[in-house]
């Protein structure tokens, strides 16, 4: 997704497999950011178009990024433009896109205007461990995700008295406490719960979703796995990477597929380990990297930088 510039005829097929990146200055404040993304099969003039588009409704690409990947016809870009709204009504912008897109046949083409359009409404699922959870309702107080948190769910009861209930009853957020069994994992009541929600986050949620619970509920799930994803799936991946002398640790964010563990991966994060670290310290230094790849993982997907790639890919400008 490259592009802030006049010279960009069929850069697309210059820039076969490659990331491209292109910045200016920061915008005037009285501008309004926007962030565009497209994917399309590729063809010659896609990035003239998209910068036409912009262009001609007075608006300014300060960054952008192309991917088009050796021998595959598909084009992927993401721009981040600045426009007046008086000048570019919100309307109007979406109807140019979509000529756009309808124009190049593409799969999928987003536009969103963070200062202009709703935050996304997330609900966030947990268990017993808190540090996911709790980083990411700090991370939402101090303003790092453009969310609004409908509810917290968890299998896990919490009292009163403990730091998580109350801080949502401070922020008046409901916390749905759903007793699970292995014959009753309560989907049904929490169907209920996120219906009006954008994407549901697992922060540690320790309870298999099923594909029917996926299915009904249609939008995306991102999980968070304590363990550098393909290796160590399953239950206590941190004790498989001791007991197998592993020298690098990880954390894995990915999408929630029917097939455990295994959905298309967003963000992935590592920390060395040696002979000198025990389980204990195996476990801290997971925590750590859970807390940071889910929090990336969650502003990347809110900024529009993550996009599927063939079946079990992403693309993460």
């Amino acid at each position: 997704m490259a592009r802030r510039f006049p010279r960009v005829m069929g850069l697309a097929k210059m820039c076969r497999n490659r990331n491209i990146s292109f910045k200016s200055l920061d915008p005037p404040s009285s501008l309004t950011h926007g962030i565009h993304i497209f994917h399309c099969p590729d063809a010659v003039g896609i990035v003239a178009k998209l910068s036409e588009c912009i262009a001609s409704r007075g608006g300014n690409i300060l960054a952008a990024d192309v991917f088009v990947p050796e021998n595959k016809q598909v084009f992927y870009s993401r721009s981040d433009f600045v426009f007046d709204p008086v000048k570019w009504p919100r309307v109007q912008m979406e109807e140019d896109f979509l000529k756009l897109s309808q124009t190049f046949n593409a799969v999928r083409s987003v536009v969103r205007v963070p200062a202009l359009d709703p935050k996304y409404k997330i609900a966030v699922l947990a268990s017993k461990q808190d540090h996911c959870l709790v980083d990411l309702l700090h991370g939402w107080q101090d303003g790092r995700f453009p969310v609004d948190i409908t509810c917290v769910i968890s299998n896990h009861y919490r009292g009163s008295n403990t730091h998580v209930i109350r801080f949502l009853e401070r922020h008046d957020i409901p916390y749905h406490y759903l007793c699970t069994t292995n014959e009753n994992k309560r989907e049904g009541e929490m169907l209920q719960l996120v219906q009006n929600t954008d994407f549901l986050v697992l922060a540690r949620y320790m309870q298999i979703l099923s594909g029917n619970f996926l299915r009904s509920y249609g939008n995306d799930v991102i999980n968070i796995h304590h363990g550098l994803l393909p290796s160590f799936k399953g239950g206590r991946p941190s004790k498989q990477a001791f007991e197998a002398g592993v020298k690098l640790i990880g954390a894995t964010s990915h999408f929630v597929t029917e097939e455990l563990d295994a959905g298309p991966i967003i963000e992935q994060m590592v920390e060395r380990v040696s002979h000198r670290d025990n389980l204990q310290s195996f476990v801290q230094k997971s925590e750590n990297l859970e807390k940071q790849c889910l929090s990336k993982a969650i502003r990347s997907y809110c900024e529009l930088r993550v996009l599927p790639y063939e079946e079990k890919k992403t693309v993460v400008f």
